[in-house]
């Protein structure tokens, strides 16, 4: 293999661009008729759009009303192809390498274990969550909301984990997590490895997990052992993961030094460019849309999701009028913790004809989503509230 390697291509054949005008996704065209691809065969067709054998989508109207996203209707998103399944025969002898402790040791998950537990619900969702919507049609998955979801995570937090091997070693200012999925050869592995460092500051709330959603983690979501790092995107979250370090620097994996950068419509990635790390404050509307079918004119529930990355959700507001005008919603649903999303209602009265629907949240810390989308080469971290608005025809 040559170092020409794409690697957002390494398992993705064409997938076909989807009309997004006015923010208003009306179809899923050309990747209705895939089928789902063995790695994910268990997930429930009907709730997915198939774009390839390594990214599937979750349909907008597939998300429902309920908090926790079924790990069948969960998207799906490699940067490699996943480990053999013979990986999941031996799920508690997993070993990690644990480094820049000051007892750095390998751990298995059995042994991960018996340090501690703990249970976390986050946001889990791919930066390019909303590339469908860019007009300029950026190269990549052209999802619109459904690269998303909300899981419940069960693991140790990392912080126990360092707490257990001595603490971090001094001078320790990121934490560099490797995947494990087995490299090509004859092609240098940091061109492609998928190896990514966040700010020391998400020790506080990283963990390292062996469950999803209540049962055993799939191969497809990262089995048998996955770091969480919650309010960050998702390529952060490392899949099968062999090795967590504590560095000094960046790792300088090309993943990290070149992908996944904020790079200005037109120009190449470097690592001067702003990197794809927290969330930011975003929602968006699941019912009714243009896949709801009839609607009948009159009082309906207008309902979504919101989310704020390392923050919670403080307000979310409602438009009927394409941005005019605005009305506060109310949330629904539990409230389980800061990273995880919260459900929100709006009940109104839309007369018929054709009405533009949109949702606007708030987090803690004062922070609006945005109307317009930051520009970029990649079509990342997409959190336009006009973007994301949905159109409904009233009969």
């Amino acid at each position: 293999m040559k170092n020409q390697i794409n690697r957002r291509h390494l398992l993705a054949g064409s997938a076909g661009a989807l009309a997004a005008g006015l923010g208003a996704w009306t179809g899923h065209a050309t990747a209705e008729a895939k089928p789902l691809p063995a790695l994910a065969a268990w997930k429930d067709a009907s709730s997915m759009i198939v774009h390839s054998s390594s990214t599937l989508e979750t349909r907008r109207s597939a998300f429902g009303s309920s908090v926790i996203t079924p790990s069948e209707q969960l998207y799906l998103r490699n940067n490699l192809p996943a480990p053999e399944a013979s990986i999941l025969n031996d799920r508690e002898g997993w070993e990690v390498a644990i480094e820049g402790v000051k007892g750095p040791r390998r751990l298995s998950v059995r042994e991960l274990k018996t340090l501690g537990m703990e249970t976390i619900a986050t946001v889990l969702q791919c930066s390019g969550n909303g590339r469908g919507f860019f007009p300029g049609k950026p190269s990549g998955t052209p999802w619109t909301v459904g690269a998303a979801g909300c899981v419940m995570w069960s693991g140790v937090p990392l912080k126990t984990v360092a707490q257990a091997l001595g603490g971090v070693a001094d001078g320790m200012l990121y934490i560099t997590g490797t995947g494990g999925e087995k490299l090509p050869e004859g092609i240098d592995p940091k061109s492609i490895v998928v190896e990514r460092s966040v700010p020391i500051k998400a020790l506080a709330d990283a963990m390292l997990v062996w469950e999803m959603n209540g049962v055993p983690l799939s191969l497809a979501h990262g089995g048998p052992l996955r770091l969480i790092v919650p309010g960050y995107q998702g390529v952060n979250n490392i899949k099968y993961i062999k090795r967590l370090a504590f560095t000094a620097t960046e790792t300088d994996a090309k993943i990290m030094s070149h992908g996944y950068r904020i790079s200005p419509p037109g120009s190449k990635a470097d690592p001067s460019q702003p990197s794809v790390q927290e969330m930011s404050v975003k929602s968006w509307i699941n019912s009714p849309t243009a896949d709801s079918g009839k609607v009948a004119a009159g009082t309906v529930q207008i309902n979504g999701v919101a989310f704020g990355g390392p923050n919670a959700v403080k307000r979310v507001e409602v438009s009927v009028d394409g941005g005019k005008t605005w009305a506060d919603a109310r949330f629904v649903g539990p409230d389980l913790g800061k990273f995880a999303w919260r459900q929100f209602v709006l009940q109104t009265r839309l007369p018929a004809g054709t009405h533009t629907l949109a949702s606007r949240a708030t987090d803690t810390a004062g922070n609006v989503q945005p109307e317009a989308r930051v520009e970029n080469a990649s079509g990342y971290n997409n959190t336009s509230w006009a973007d994301h608005a949905v159109q409904v025809t009233m009969a």
